[in-house]
């Protein structure tokens, strides 16, 4: 299986899933959220770094779907109603991204990747932007 085809959508953490449970509950799923990806220091002896894991982000996107299993397990936890593992199961993601280009110099500070979305997927897609950009930057 080529990189770009793997399902990855449950590379997530479970505060995400309850946020947008929250969200769903509460009516607001169509209300817009913006979010910017940045870093705060290079560390020590360094003063920028090279952008990397844009790309990553959008085999993320494009690849995001949540399964019949993926579905079964949240079911198993208890946590969620029917109505919102349907929602789930439809989901797609429909915002934009906005990012420097892969390989840029970029420094502390600045944002990276901006997200601009329905509030359920920019939150959805929070955790995998951060593991993507942090780990390959």
């Amino acid at each position: 299986m080529k990189y770009s085809e793997r399902n990855l959508t449950m590379l997530t953490d479970l505060y995400q899933l309850t946020m947008m449970y929250g969200y769903y509950k509460s009516g607001i799923t169509d209300k817009e959220a913006v979010f910017d990806v940045f870093f705060r220091e290079t560390g020590k002896h360094r003063a920028y770094a090279v952008l990397c894991g844009v790309e990553s982000i959008i085999d993320y996107i494009n690849n995001l779907r949540f399964t019949d299993a993926d579905i079964a397990y949240l079911r198993s936890l208890n946590l969620f109603d029917e109505d919102f593992l349907s929602y789930l199961k439809a989901f797609k993601f429909t915002g934009d991204i906005y990012a420097m280009k892969e390989g840029t110099v970029v420094f502390p500070m600045e944002p990276l990747v901006r997200v601009r979305a329905k509030i359920l997927e920019a939150q959805f897609i929070e955790t995998a932007d951060l593991v993507f950009v942090n780990h390959q930057t």
